[in-house]
């Protein structure tokens, strides 16, 4: 799997972002790399926005049942502690895992998906977005969190692209 990782990082850093359209196309190289290396599942790629406490999502390898715009609000649950505050990686696996942390869990079922990686993307100490992968397997293997994980990397350029076009300048200064 190292092998297969390093030929997609050698495709993605081709497409580094410097324009909106190279952003895009970083998005769209990292979901075709994270379904060729680990099957079919769902991928989004969203922001994370603390101050309306809400995930936007930037990218969706399904748009029909999670299209790009579609946004959630997040309250305060242990997930969220883990992964948008400590930015520490969440492994969910089975149903009842999935069920206890998402909202959409009967979009999830309807989509045959039994396990999920929340990947955060930080930036700066803090979480700007996540990188999220369900799939129907009911078990994670360590080589595939680390797959996910350095995708992850490789997305994060695009998300903080995204970030700062969304903060404006105001932000940025801050």
């Amino acid at each position: 799997m190292e092998s297969a990782l390093e030929v997609e990082h050698e495709a993605l850093h081709r497409a580094a972002p410097g324009q909106a359209e190279h952003g895009a196309a970083l998005f769209d190289a990292v979901g075709d790399a994270t379904l060729a290396l680990l099957g079919p599942g769902l991928l989004t790629i969203n922001l994370w926005r603390p101050d309306t406490r809400e995930v936007v999502r930037q990218w969706s390898s399904d748009p029909a049942a999670y299209p790009v715009g579609g946004s959630k609000r997040k309250g305060d649950t242990p997930w969220t502690r883990q992964l948008l505050e400590r930015t520490e990686v969440f492994v969910g696996e089975g149903d009842a895992a999935l069920a206890e942390v998402f909202d959409d869990i009967a979009t999830i079922r309807a989509l045959g998906l039994r396990a999920v990686v929340n990947v955060p993307i930080g930036e700066r100490g803090r979480c700007i977005g996540t990188f999220n992968y369900l799939s129907p397997r009911s078990a994670w293997q360590a080589d595939e969190v680390e797959t996910l994980r350095r995708l992850a990397d490789l997305a994060a350029p695009a998300v903080a692209q995204c970030h700062a076009r969304q903060a404006g300048p105001a932000r940025e200064a801050g």
